[in-house]
């Protein structure tokens, strides 16, 4: 039996759960992890700043529907990482975070770059580990991973003392995984579909209501078999947009603060509310009381901690999404449920169908001023919607996801239950190294860019041609926005217009720096970025005090919109 240390044991765990790249920043508690690396051919991506490794395994994570791994050192290396595991954790998002720690007989005694991380990341994680003991290296890294792709996904935390990766002990691989009281439900009760068919049978106005847990679990094909074939309009949560078709005729849209007028008037019309992978988060329900009054709620999740957790549901089914679906589809098939020309709701679609041709998303086009809505229109148009989108978050993410028609699964990368500013460059740099043949943007604001920026260096490092299209508006546009409207135009702080020359910027990083400042700019700069096989950074110069509408004010109904 061959004998390893604790590092040679990390690598050969990550090579058994088909880890191929890894994100991260060295540092001296992690150095022995870094060298038996060094001697691999697992690909390392050196980021700038920790918090941007999580981000980029997050970004990978998504995209390819595997755990995303970095490593950072301990103390502020490993602190540094907070932000990205709650970001990951808020949109249940396989994240694994590698920290070097103290040696084992210095923890607890304030040594120099120290840190609690099993306390700091508690509230953040799915779960947390301190490796004691060599012998349960392999064997936590094993359990790590199938904690964090199983069941409702979620970030790990794994915190590797320094002398644990230096003791050498005889090597076993750890092949099975025995987590006493961890078994998630995946099949649905039969009696609740049951009873859902029966409710469905009887419904007049119907809504499905999905979420990224669709996504999570791949069930999109099951979603638009069951969507058409009983010709049920779709509508989206900002975390499932790609599960259903945005330019499908039964797609209502996103619903929410910042959802479609359709999209929110028929969640709140709807006498049955099937919910598939969605948390009712307060973003997409506004006023609790109000939300879906008059329907009775279905509501498929595999986490059963959050069924009727924010709003109480009448038919509850614990399960992992595509199974249910798919136990629905067979269950229709044989109850002889089908489809008809004329659906007995049909007077419900005709309705929806008014509401989105008399209250489509628009805004005002003054001519001569670059609108920040029309480059997203263009975005979409040169890229035929065929691009993989990150976003950062605030007023450019909602224009984002209401002006780009997402028509498939793991094609939105952004942060949603977070909002995490700085997300969405480090996450184009995962999202490239997963899909390096894929047109990869950005759509960005010119505060939350400036956030982790840095990382334009990691992606003229490693060649990953990734476009960044800043909306620059010379404010922290979403702040300023709710100053307009709430706090009588006193725009306190939000002003950011002493910024960057970004064209320089990028330049000075070695990126290729665009500006457009007409309308007539717009698709001459965007063909020459995606043409050029380097990072390129856009600067858009957008119209100044533009909002995002329809916006339901907070703790409103979804019937409340502010309209354009």
């Amino acid at each position: 039996m061959k004998k390893l240390s604790g590092a040679q044991i990390f690598v050969e765990a990550l090579k058994q759960e088909g880890v191929k790249v890894l994100f991260g920043f060295p540092g001296g508690a992690v150095l022995n992890l870094y060298d038996a690396l060094f001697h691999s051919d697992i690909r390392h991506i050196l980021v700038r700043h920790e918090q941007a490794a999580v981000h980029a395994a997050d970004g990978y994570a998504r995209a390819t529907g595997s755990v995303g791994v970095c490593l950072v050192t301990s103390g502020p290396g490993a602190t540094n990482t907070v932000t990205g595991l709650a970001t990951a954790y808020m949109d249940s998002i396989p994240v694994i975070v590698f920290s070097g720690q103290v040696p084992t007989m210095l923890i607890g005694n304030d040594a120099f770059q120290e840190a609690d991380m099993l306390g700091i990341t508690r509230s953040c994680t799915k779960h947390n580990y301190l490796v004691k003991d060599v012998r349960d290296l392999a064997r936590i890294i094993r359990e790590a991973f199938h904690i964090a792709r199983t069941g409702r996904p979620g970030p790990i935390l794994v915190d590797i003392p320094k002398d644990v990766t230096s003791a050498v002990i005889p090597y076993v691989p750890c092949r099975t995984v025995e987590l006493t009281g961890y078994r998630p439900t995946v099949e649905g009760h039969p009696v609740q579909i049951s009873r859902t068919l029966d409710l469905l049978r009887k419904a007049r106005r119907p809504v499905l209501y999905v979420g990224g847990g669709v996504i999570s679990s791949g069930a999109s094909a099951e979603l638009r078999k069951l969507a058409e074939g009983l010709q049920i309009p779709v509508t989206m949560t900002l975390m499932g947009l790609g599960a259903f078709p945005g330019d499908h005729p039964l797609c209502l849209g996103m619903l929410g603060m910042h959802g479609t007028c359709a999209a929110n008037l028929a969640i709140s019309g709807a006498d049955v509310v099937v919910a598939v992978g969605a948390r009712f988060d307060d973003r997409v329900t506004g006023r609790i009381d109000a939300f879906a009054k008059e329907a009775k709620i279905v509501h498929i999740d595999i986490d059963p901690t959050s069924i009727s957790k924010n709003v109480a549901v009448d038919i509850p089914i614990v399960g992992d999404a595509k199974r249910v679906l798919q136990q629905m589809l067979h269950a229709l098939g044989k109850s002889g449920m089908r489809s008809s020309r004329k659906p007995p709701w049909s007077d419900w679609l005709a309705q929806i169908e008014a509401w989105k041709r008399e209250k489509p998303l628009t805004y005002d086009r003054t001519p001569g001023e670059l609108k920040p809505q029309y480059v997203v229109e263009k975005i979409y148009e040169v890229t035929r919607g065929e691009a993989l989108i990150t976003t950062e978050v605030g007023q450019n993410q909602m224009w984002a996801v209401q002006f780009y028609r997402f028509k498939r699964p793991r094609t939105l990368f952004t942060s949603g239950g977070l909002g995490t500013m700085g997300y969405g460059l480090p996450a184009a740099i995962g999202v490239q190294i997963a899909k390096p043949d894929a047109l990869v943007i950005d759509i960005a604001g010119d505060g939350s860019i400036q956030m982790n920026i840095q990382e334009l260096a990691t992606a003229v490092q490693y060649r990953l041609p990734v476009k960044v299209a800043i909306l620059n508006n010379g404010y922290l546009g979403m702040v300023r926005q709710w100053q307009e409207l709430f706090y009588g135009k006193r725009y306190a702080c939000s002003d950011m217009s002493v910024q960057p020359d970004f064209v320089k910027l990028a330049e000075a990083y070695g990126a290729v720096g665009l500006r457009a400042e007409k309308p007539e700019e717009v698709v001459p700069v965007l063909k020459e970025a995606f043409g050029t096989p380097k990072p390129v950074l856009m600067d858009f110069r957008v119209s100044r005090e533009e909002g995002v509408y329809p916006m339901v004010p907070a703790g409103a109904p979804l019937t409340d919109m502010i309209l354009l």
